[in-house]
């Protein structure tokens, strides 16, 4: 597999800036893994279960948040938003209003993290062992 901008050795920064001068809508959008980085290890991977967390984290930058994943645990969305954005998300009026939003997408619970968004969230539950 090819990857044509590694090979003539642009980096993250200079890509952004390129993509920027190109006039690119998307030239400072915030890095984001794969979708099934939101579902918990052991659980199957499917295509509805991705498209529901597209939609979710749709919702999510619809309402203004531009850091924000929606961890799916079955019928419960676990929301993580930026540190930074965490205050508004948090305000009553507009928490209701995205948990109505997420439930209307077919998620029973909602709940918002209050310690925001963290890179692998999902791997805090794992035990690790030393290999021998």
């Amino acid at each position: 597999m090819r990857s044509p901008l590694d090979e003539v050795n642009l980096t993250k920064t200079e890509i952004r800036e390129l993509s920027r001068r190109a006039g690119l809508p998307t030239w400072d959008e915030p890095a984001s893994a794969c979708l099934s980085s939101r579902i918990p290890y052991n659980s199957a991977v499917t295509g509805d279960k991705l498209r529901m967390i597209e939609r979710a984290e749709r919702v999510l930058r619809e309402f203004g948040f531009r850091v924000c994943r929606v961890r799916h645990h079955d019928d419960l969305a676990r929301i993580e938003i930026g540190v930074d954005e965490l205050p508004r998300a948090l305000e009553p009026a507009l928490t209701a209003r995205i948990v109505s939003a997420i439930q209307a997408l077919g998620y029973r619970q909602v709940t918002i993290d209050p310690r925001g968004y963290r890179m692998g969230s999902l791997n805090e539950g794992l035990i690790l062992r030393v290999a021998g």
